[in-house]
Formats: C-alpha cells, structure tokens, sequence
C-alpha cells in the first residue's frame, strides 16, 4: 500500500538532482523517484505522482523530456507525466513484448540514450532487463535489485522475489566494479550519498 504522504522535490547530493518520494506502509520505506537536469533534456527515472507544488518546480527547472522507466513494476505515474509534460518514454527492452505502455524506445545494457546516461542490464530480478542507470560515472541509480531498507547499507531483493539468484548476484558485482561510483540512488529505500562503490563492494561480500 502506497500511503498519502509525498515528500516535496527536493534538491539532492550533486545540483542538478532531485528527487521526490511517497512512503510506502507495506514495507516502512520511501519509494524515490529521481530528476537529472541535463542540457538535453531533463530526464525523470521512475516517476511518482507529482504535486502541484512539484509541478510547478519542475516547470521552473526546464519541465522534462525524457522519462526512463527501469522496470514494469516501477511504472508508478509515467503515463500521466509523460503526456502532461510531452516526455519521451524508455523501457528496458526485455519487457518490451508485454509492457503495459507504449513506449518511444527501449533500453539494454551499454546504452548512452543521452550523454551522460549509461544503461546497466540487470539479471535474474524480479523483471526480465531491469536497468539501472549510471549518470556521469558518479551516481548509480536503481530499480529493484539492489535497495537500501536501512540507512547506509545497500540490500538485495530477497531470493524468494529473484528469477534467478546467481545471475542477479553476478549483475550486483559486475556494477561494484564501477570504482568511479560515489551514490547510490535505489528506487525504493535510503539514499547513499557517499562511498557508493565501497557500499556496493561490502553489498557484494554479503551475497
């Protein structure tokens, strides 16, 4: 259950990041969505519904013309931003077959749709292709897999939610080896703001 609580747009670790959340009753933990301003075109990644307090910033910020989507379950309100600010849609092309929108383009692993935006292909989550998302080698944001329950010490999906174990275990390590990572964004739990790689590495020693 997703509870009425937003959090506002809030400027994060770097100054052209934001992001706004809802608290989720369920599991005790927000649910994050993230906004890069990029010379591009500002790009949304898992977007929750936004206030009108929200909107109104975002408009101030430049709007939005991208939307990045990294997983089905993470769907949340794109289809109502996406048409309210004329965003083009991305998904992970694993999903493409059976994803409940229509999307502009789909994403796999060694994209770089815009500068700056690095696709990384999860394996073995809950979802075929989850991404996750390298932006300017410094802050890894995530879908599903890899999450944050409490503060300062990343998590993985529990084994009962994963397709395939191994797989997302070697997806976690294959991104732990990104020694330029300084923050870790999940989409659903705490943020880590700093020593994201050595968060990922001591993740990693756990699995």
């Amino acid at each position: 259950m997703i509870s009425n609580l937003f959090l506002k747009m809030k400027k994060l670790h770097r100054k052209n990041l934001y992001s706004w959340s809802i608290f989720n009753e369920e599991r005790n933990i927000d649910f994050h969505s993230v906004l890069w301003i990029c010379s591009e075109g500002n790009v949304l990644i898992d977007p929750l519904p936004l206030s009108d307090h929200d909107k109104k910033h975002l408009e101030s910020l430049g709007g939005a013309a991208h939307i990045i989507i990294t997983n089905s379950d993470h769907l949340r309100d794109a289809s109502n931003i996406s048409e309210w600010a004329k965003a083009k849609c991305w998904g992970p092309a694993d999903e493409k077959e059976k994803f409940p929108l229509v999307f502009k383009d789909w994403l796999k692993d060694g994209n770089e749709p815009i500068p700056g935006l690095k696709i990384f292909t999860v394996d073995g989550s809950k979802t075929s292709g989850e991404l996750s998302i390298l932006l300017e080698e410094k802050t890894l944001i995530t879908g599903d897999l890899i999450r944050v329950h409490e503060g300062g010490s990343l998590c993985m999906l529990p084994k009962t939610k994963l397709k395939n174990y191994k797989k997302a275990v070697e997806s976690i390590k294959r991104m732990a080896e990104i020694k330029t990572i300084e923050a870790v964004l999940p989409g659903d739990g705490w943020p880590i703001f700093r020593n994201g790689h050595q968060a990922l590495i001591e993740l990693v020693k756990q699995l």
